[in-house]
């Protein structure tokens, strides 16, 4: 990935990102990929809890980002893509948290699999949330991509994305899950809201606008 700050990214704003692989090649072979992918999310957005103790010997301390730069609202790993709506809590630009993440995978997955260079694509996408219409869409487009995509029929059955945390309140999480289950009375409303979106809501293409090309994105 450019190593260039090509985004102007702005403290206390919600933005989806997304990116995938180079020549739309797979980047999650295998649950230990997608394991290795979150941890090293984990790490960057809670440094503080990293107990290093438990690490073997042979591994490296990496530098980490300062703690509470970002938080995470939710997010889905595909086979040869990733989505996530993350919101920036400092001067930290969000480019800093994305480049660290996948930098740190592409080396994991290099070694792994005997290849060398990048394996996402230049740069990742963005789009700033503007309104909370656009914030609840997105997430329900972020965890509705598996069953768009043919994998499972519907988003609790797919093991890599935020849904069931979503639904599951007592189940730890690293999203920030409140700043939109704060808006429904629980986690069933959340998921009644989400099953009907498709009805209720028949101006969302118009919460796609700067998502160019996103569907042809995706196949």
């Amino acid at each position: 990935m450019n190593n260039r700050d090509y985004k102007n990214f702005a403290e206390g704003e919600i933005y989806h990102i997304y990116n995938r692989g180079v020549d739309k090649m797979a980047i999650f072979l295998d649950e230990q990929d997608y394991k290795i992918f979150l941890d090293r999310l984990n790490e960057s957005l809670y440094p503080e809890l990293v107990d290093y103790s438990k690490l073997p010997k042979y591994a490296t301390r990496r530098k980490t980002l300062p703690p509470n730069s970002y938080d995470l609202v939710s997010f889905c790993l595909m086979p040869n893509h990733f989505h996530g709506l993350i919101k920036q809590n400092n001067h930290l630009p969000i480019t800093q948290l994305v480049l660290k993440i996948c930098t740190g995978y592409s080396k994991y997955f290099n070694k792994k699999y005997g290849r060398v260079g990048s394996i996402f694509q230049d740069r990742f996408k963005s789009v700033r949330i503007s309104r909370n219409e656009q914030l609840l869409w997105i997430s329900y487009y972020i965890h509705n991509n598996p069953v768009k995509a043919n994998m499972v029929s519907a988003p609790q059955n797919y093991k890599w994305s935020s849904f069931l945390d979503y639904v599951n309140v007592e189940k730890d999480s690293i999203c920030k899950k409140e700043i939109i289950l704060k808006q429904f009375s629980n986690p069933i409303s959340y998921l009644e809201y989400f099953n009907n979106y498709d009805k209720n809501s028949k101006n969302k293409d118009e919460l796609f606008l700067n998502q160019e090309l996103l569907i042809d994105w995706e196949e």
